[in-house]
């Protein structure tokens, strides 16, 4: 592992005037601190700095922080930025003894692709993005690769499974899950039910259509009949009763 080296000036406690000249010049105000020493106010170039956490290491990077003719192993412990631009406005840096394991988070990446993803039509769910390690500094890894190439739909992948470098020990629940795939979910469209008061208006004019029919056919039943009646009465010889020829004639 190349050494990071990040050359430091100490600076005086000053007024925030003095604070933002010096963030104009391109250096960012920082702290030092921890290791049983006092603190120790400094600043460092932000382009130095900015190289640094773009390293493969990163906010894990142990770092040697030269002030003057001192060296001090340090870690990034806190960044502070610009709520719009982002820019680095405060830095602090933890002293550490390389022969003393500190911990420290390290980001969790995923490499390859699960099968139950990819044959079965399952989602992979990463579930745990940082885990804490326990470690001598200069041990600290860049990351903790978990391996999806075999995981099968409604499999997971818990901390117990995974081999982290040597010397580099999981301060984890051994049964946490890291990664798992599981079945998509499948919504289904809920049935809405029809109001009472629309039933009833549904209902409504097939009983007014069928009382109208049963009207209209005893209408017709009895027109017919009506008529017949008006015929016969109308006609002569249903009205004079038949003559009766005399006996013997």
């Amino acid at each position: 592992m190349n050494e990071i080296i990040l050359q430091a000036e100490k600076r005086e406690t000053t007024t925030k005037g003095r604070i933002h000249e010096m963030r104009r010049a391109g250096r960012v105000p920082g702290v030092a601190y921890g290791d049983k020493e006092a603190p120790l106010s400094i600043s460092v170039n932000e382009k130095e700095l900015q190289a640094v956490l773009r390293s493969e290491r990163g906010r894990n990077a142990l770092i040697t922080l030269k002030v003057a003719q001192t060296s001090h192993p340090v870690l990034l412990k806190e960044i502070q930025r610009h709520p719009i631009t982002r820019a680095v406005h405060h830095v602090d840096f933890h002293r550490v003894s390389l022969q003393k394991k500190i911990e420290a988070l390290v980001p969790v990446h995923v490499k390859g692709e699960a099968p139950g993803v990819k044959l079965a039509g399952g989602i992979l769910e990463h579930v745990v993005r940082e885990l804490r390690v326990r470690c001598l500094p200069a041990e600290i890894p860049a990351s903790i690769d978990v391996d999806v190439t075999n995981l099968q739909i409604n499999q997971s992948i818990k901390a117990k499974d995974l081999q982290p470098p040597k010397g580099v020990e999981l301060v984890v629940d051994a049964e946490s899950v890291i990664v798992h795939v599981v079945s998509p979910t499948v919504l289904e469209e809920p049935t809405v039910a029809a109001a009472p008061g629309a039933a009833a208006a549904t209902a409504e004019p097939e009983v007014i259509k069928k009382g109208k029919t049963e009207e209209g056919e005893a209408a017709a039943e009895a027109k017919p009949a009506a008529g017949g009646d008006k015929k016969a009465a109308a006609s002569p010889a249903a009205a004079k009763p038949e003559a009766k020829k005399p006996e013997g004639k």
